[in-house]
């Protein structure tokens, strides 16, 4: 198996990620997020789960992006009103703990995996499996959380949306 996509498609997402969190503006880092999320898809595919890939483009680069960006846009005027001042030696200094504790978990998570092979085939459980499962028995649990979803977005814009004036009829 050719693994010169995978390390095209890991440095992509995780440069689009690292460049996102380090970005000052937050339309751009919301976009770059956007990229990484479609590098996460990028790699279902190159993994052969393509149900996953779609529901990663569906769900996070199609809906929570959406999300992030009204959540960007609709909270941008009251960023200026916070006026915290952090010092940003102390943030990077933290940035970096955070990030050698992930690192290190990760490292030991791949270390500690068995490298044999499973004879079990991966095709046993495929997306027209899969997809029946979730229409069929779980319809009304993805119905109930589609709901819980949208009361969710809807009480952020009400949180979100800036109140009337007091003379206002």
């Amino acid at each position: 198996m050719n693994t010169a996509p995978l390390i095209l498609i890991a440095l992509t997402t995780l440069a689009t990620a690292a460049v996102a969190m380090a970005g000052r503006n937050l339309i751009h880092s919301a976009l770059l997020l956007v990229a990484s999320w479609a590098g996460i898809a990028a790699f279902y595919l190159w993994a052969a789960a393509e149900f996953v890939a779609f529901a990663q483009i569906l769900i996070y680069v199609g809906g929570v992006s959406m999300v992030v960006l009204f959540a960007v846009l609709l909270t941008r005027n009251s960023r200026a009103e916070l006026a915290i001042s952090t010092d940003s030696f102390s943030r990077a200094i933290a940035a970096l703990l955070a990030g050698g504790a992930v690192f290190g978990i990760l490292v030991g998570a791949i270390l500690r995996t068995p490298l044999t092979g499973s004879t079990r085939s991966p095709a046993a459980f495929n997306v027209r499996t899969l997809g029946l499962e979730l229409m069929g028995t779980h319809a009304a649990a993805l119905l109930i959380i589609g709901i819980i979803l949208t009361v969710a977005l809807l009480g952020a814009v009400v949180l979100a949306a800036p109140e009337p004036p007091e003379d206002a009829p």
